[in-house]
């Protein structure tokens, strides 16, 4: 048993393990020693540690119902420290309120926790710098619990997370089922949300058919070994777990956890509800950061202090999800590309199979609605009517093409800090595709009309069949999702 060090551990540490303290008189010289049978009862009840981390800027929205949401749990965490952040709102006054101890009584017992509230003001580092501290904080714990400042848990999830993770020494870390934050959201945030929701769905089935392999801790609501971070720590000589190398500082500990010769798993039950993004250029700023640092994670040789690992297996979903996007991005663009060449010239003949594709795109779409836990009405219709869902997916592409460009540009950005502008509202990074588009369409349309009727009717000849050969593939590709065993998963 690993007790936690003095400035971070409760007021009354018995009481944390379901022990009420003995007192025991000490007189003169004599030392007190501890009864028999209350070594007995120490040694039954004693239970791991779990310190949490809440990482927090600008979450005056959200903070209260996340500590709520920790403080309902039936294994409530035995610490809860709020690390606030460059915060400008009222993060901190709202979060003190829950500052203090905390007197708990669940079906598992009477259970204490103190929640402790630290504004560190301006940190260059962001969120990775908050966590880092919170680790400084619960580093004498057995685990640390990372929850997002917008992250709201079932109420058996640290229950659930704490019963795998310490029923199996190999496993390092283990995240939450995440989904979206289903508020009832209006026009186009409720579009952007279910899309959102469809996104996170298939991303969480994906890691749960690999043998529940997690590709990806996500900060948002993960339980790591503080053991496993030291590992990490001393392995790629670091002075903290989380590094700010990387856009995507959960994807790299992940990784390194695994290479450490962990397990990194995703539960099958425990499940968390995080903040969705609602605007356009909120989303692009968040996708594009996450792209980005899956990239550099995934690329050979090295970019700036993150060395590209293209063969750890934590990268096989990135992987596979990126090659997805290509065959995505070009079989949308050759498709219109051809169309209106073919409508140019009078030459379009319209054939039935093509709609196997769009028939097989529903068919997955809504199987994977039904595979949600909490699924609503808006997910299945969502799924079902093609266009929310190809509108969705034209934006995706957007996200997944700035990425790439920035990534190949080699243009120094701060992601960090365009997300941080995107949610205030600023920034138009997320026009910039379409603006390019646009711009290419023109380009193409003028250098078609320039060339001759014998080498469009040549382009439009070898174009077709090769995007019939790759569509034919990726209906294939989906056909091979769409019957493939679920074993029951929920997302």
């Amino acid at each position: 048993m690993t007790f936690p060090p003095p400035s971070t551990a409760p007021s009354s540490a018995l009481a944390t393990r379901g022990v009420r303290p003995v007192e025991l008189e000490v007189t003169g010289t004599e030392h007190a020693a501890f009864p028999s049978d209350f070594i007995d009862v120490f040694d039954d009840t004693q239970r791991a540690t779990i310190g949490c981390v809440i990482p927090a800027y600008n979450e005056e929205e959200s903070i209260a119902s996340v500590i709520e949401s920790l403080l309902s749990q039936t294994r409530v965490p035995d610490v809860i420290h709020v690390v606030v952040n460059n915060t400008t709102d009222a993060t901190v006054a709202i979060a003190s309120q829950f500052a203090g101890a905390h007197t708990i009584t669940t079906e598992m017992g009477e259970q204490f926790t103190e929640v402790f509230v630290h504004d560190i003001g301006k940190n260059p580092d962001k969120k990775v710098g908050a966590l880092n501290y919170g680790y400084a904080l619960v580093e004498g714990y057995d685990y640390l619990l990372g929850v997002d400042g917008d992250t709201t848990a079932d109420a058996r999830a640290v229950e659930y997370l704490e019963t795998e993770i310490t029923s199996d020494s190999r496993i390092g870390g283990i995240s939450a089922i995440y989904s979206i934050d289903n508020k009832p959201f209006k026009g186009l945030a409720s579009f952007l949300i279910s899309g959102q929701r469809s996104q996170f769905a298939a991303f969480n089935l994906q890691n749960l058919l690999r043998g529940r392999n997690m590709a990806v801790l996500g900060g948002q609501f993960s339980i790591f070994s503080t053991h496993a971070l030291r590992e990490v720590m001393r392995e790629n000589h670091q002075s903290t777990p989380w590094v700010k190398d990387s856009e995507v500082e959960d994807s790299l500990l992940s990784l390194q956890i695994k290479s450490a010769g962990y397990l990194t798993k995703i539960s099958p039950v425990a499940r968390a509800d995080v903040g969705g993004m609602t605007t356009l250029r909120g989303l692009d700023a968040q996708q594009v950061k996450w792209t980005y640092g899956a990239i550099e994670l995934m690329w050979p040789g090295q970019r700036g202090d993150t060395k590209g690992q293209p063969f750890h297996p934590n990268l096989r979903v990135r992987w596979l999800e990126n090659g997805g996007m290509a065959v995505n991005l070009f079989v949308r663009i050759a498709f219109v590309l051809l169309l209106a060449g073919s409508l140019s010239l009078n030459a379009f003949v319209f054939s039935p199979v093509w709609l196997i594709p769009i028939a097989m795109a529903v068919a997955l779409n809504v199987r994977m609605a039904m595979t949600m836990q909490n699924r609503t009405r808006k997910d299945v219709l969502f799924a079902l009517l093609i266009i929310p869902a190809e509108i969705y997916m034209w934006i995706r592409l957007s996200h997944f093409a700035r990425a790439w460009s920035r990534f190949l540009s080699k243009k120094k950005v701060d992601n960090w800090a365009a997300q941080a502008k995107a949610e205030k509202g600023g920034g138009n990074g997320h026009w910039v595709p379409l603006i390019i588009v646009v711009a290419i369409v023109i380009t193409l349309a003028v250098i078609w009309s320039m060339l001759g009727p014998v080498v469009q009717s040549s382009i439009l000849w070898v174009g077709w069949p090769i995007l019939g050969v790759v569509t034919i593939l990726q209906t294939l590709g989906m056909f091979l999702k769409l019957i493939r065993r679920q074993h029951g998963y929920r997302v």
